[in-house]
């Protein structure tokens, strides 16, 4: 298996509010996160990177992932815990009033990945049934898809698309959503926060993925793609590839 995280701020924002990382626990299982912070005053580094600081030094203290319940019963337990905490620090600092970031992780193990998400963070698979999405967006203009009121290419350009139904630390209580897919040679998982996916089609990641290239220059590629087409947003990222641990990685 090999993973690479990249982050990019774009070519318009100030300040970098995502988060993200690739990290290792004491059983050699790997975590990948991307988490994209909202807020005023700075306000959403500090819940994106609070986010990261915390999953990561729980990671580090996991036990072994044998299956995807072991995973998912992880990540809902931990991403439940981290809410809690940018709740209440959201609510005792005023600078981080209405605090939040959207979270995508996945436990990726040899034989499968298990992915947790809320907001509009993405997952996506690459494998030998083509390239799809793998998580649902919680927003306004996806349940507007979702139930009928627009098209999908009325979502691309509408005036709410950044209207989230859902993020980690905005509430008391948080609802994530989870799926488990099989691993096999070759598949490549990536996660990305809305500053890539608003900026590249599907087509333009599958072109990038499928080229004879190593991760970090498809990594690079896409975060070039996403400053070409205008680079509004923040841009991170986070591609796992699978293949024989026998071989190397």
């Amino acid at each position: 298996m090999k993973a690479i995280f990249k982050s990019d701020r774009g070519k318009v924002r100030q300040h970098n509010e995502d988060n993200g990382g690739i990290f290792r626990s004491s059983k050699g299982v790997r975590l990948a996160i991307v988490a994209d912070g909202m807020g005023g005053h700075r306000a959403g580094d500090v819940a994106s990177a609070m986010t990261i600081q915390e999953l990561q030094s729980r990671w580090a203290e996991s036990g072994p992932m044998e299956t995807p319940e072991d995973a998912e019963i992880w990540l809902r337990d931990n991403i439940v815990h981290v809410n809690k905490l940018l709740f209440e620090h959201s609510a005792n600092n005023s600078e981080c009033n209405g605090m939040g970031t959207t979270i995508v992780a996945a436990i990726c193990t040899d034989r499968f990945a298990t992915v947790a998400n809320i907001g509009d963070s993405r997952c996506y698979i690459y494998n030998e049934s083509g390239f799809k999405q793998i998580t649902e967006d919680h927003s306004l203009v996806n349940e507007l898809v979702r139930s009928g009121q627009i098209s999908k290419e009325d979502a691309e350009h509408h005036p709410r698309k950044n209207v989230l139904l859902r993020a980690l630390g905005t509430e008391t209580n948080v609802v994530m959503d989870t799926v488990t897919i099989g691993f096999e040679e070759g598949d490549i998982l990536l996660l990305c926060s809305d500053g890539l996916s608003n900026k590249v089609s599907q087509p333009e990641m599958l072109d990038v993925i499928t080229r004879d290239t190593n991760l970090e220059q498809k990594a690079d590629r896409l975060i070039e793609l996403a400053n070409d087409h205008g680079g509004e947003d923040n841009i991170t990222l986070v591609l796992v590839e699978f293949f024989n641990e026998s071989e190397g990685g």
